[in-house]
């Protein structure tokens, strides 16, 4: 990598349309389930830069963002949902495995890469080759990612359904920001319609203070659940009409609780202190979820490329390692977005739905 990470000179942008992947993992934590965790994407970032510096493409991939257009987590209907399990590999001797409980998920996603290519004014610098030099670089990172696992799940060979645009792209950044602006307005057209998943770790904070202004003794798991569930207050006017009220901020959508990394457990151990690791070679440290909110958004919503895009960090002082959202919400005011709006428990009933 030649540039810092945050800097846009001399960078590109990678677009992988419309991946199809089958048996995705669905649960992203202990806590959540529903699309891969970030991790996941962050991880398929690092594992494909490998595959590309063993194939030697002049390409560092710095952050990821997902796009996505449509999914099918695989699990039964009903008034709780339950995941479809099986029982395979058949085991040598005919019989059927155990079951062991596994969310799966298929997706319909475009990947959009940060990219950097080296020193701009550099003759290897694929980033600034012809449109024949960097449409055939593309195609050749599509080709290596099709056979990668994503999120744990196996990526199928295009089938683009009418209107579907699925080759692949790369580019440099244009130089100043109105120009990058343009760029953007017209990349995202193609990455319509779906959603892609913005980190909103203001909203969590905001929560945490307004419950620690009510109770001294709220944590930010309270937040957290505060603002994983739709709160109904129902209030009484002055000719005693009763209406429902909820307090989901006033600047946020569809809002989802997500994972966002790890935390330190254990001190580090070296590559192969620790019996029955998955890889001797690296070093092995126990940890835990850290989790925060995220919103799904429309790409139509996105004004600057860094709002979907996100990069790990990584701090060796407190062992956290974390995912990082390049969004930033634009400025609103919060009224009402309770519970400083919230009546008092004595006045009002208050009911919670999951």
């Amino acid at each position: 990598m030649n540039a810092p990470l945050h800097s846009l000179n001399g960078k590109g942008v990678l677009v992988l349309p419309h991946l199809r992947i089958q048996n995705a993992n669905a649960i992203s934590s202990p806590l959540t389930h529903g699309f891969p965790a970030m991790t996941a994407f962050l991880g398929l970032m690092w594992a494909l830069e490998r595959k590309l510096a063993a194939a030697e493409v002049p390409l560092w991939l710095e952050k990821v963002g997902v796009v996505c257009h449509w999914w099918e987590e695989q699990v039964h209907d009903g008034y709780v949902k339950t995941f479809r399990l099986t029982r395979n590999p058949v085991g040598k001797d005919g019989s059927t495995a155990a079951i062991v409980e596994e969310g799966r998920i298929h997706l319909d996603i475009t990947l959009v890469f940060q990219v950097d290519g080296g020193e701009p004014e550099a003759e290897g610098n694929v980033l600034f080759a012809s449109a024949e030099r960097r449409r055939d670089v593309a195609w050749q990172v599509r080709e290596l990612l099709g056979i990668m696992r994503v999120a744990g799940g196996s990526v199928l060979p295009p089938k683009p359904q009418p209107g579907q645009f699925i080759t692949p792209q790369l580019e440099a950044l244009d130089g100043s920001a109105e120009d990058r602006a343009k760029q953007l307005r017209r990349l995202r057209r193609r990455w319509l319609p779906g959603f892609t998943l913005v980190g909103r770790d203001e909203l969590l904070q905001r929560r945490l203070k307004q419950l620690q202004a009510h109770d001294e003794g709220a944590t930010a798991l309270d937040a957290w659940l505060d603002l994983s569930r739709f709160n109904l207050h129902s209030a009484q006017d002055q000719n005693g009409k009763v209406s429902w009220q909820n307090d989901r901020p006033a600047d946020a959508g569809w809002l989802v609780p997500m994972p966002v990394g790890y935390a330190a457990l254990s001190d580090l151990y070296a590559g192969g202190q620790v019996a029955n690791a998955r890889d001797e070679a690296t070093a092995f440290r126990f940890v835990e979820s850290v989790y925060s909110l995220g919103e799904w958004i429309g790409p139509h919503r996105i004004n600057r490329l860094d709002d979907l895009l996100w990069w790990g960090e990584h701090d060796a002082q407190t062992g956290l390692y974390r995912c990082r959202s390049g969004y930033t919400a634009a400025e609103t005011e919060h009224v009402g977005d309770a519970p400083e709006a919230r009546p008092s428990a004595d006045s009002a009933h208050t009911a919670v739905t999951s």
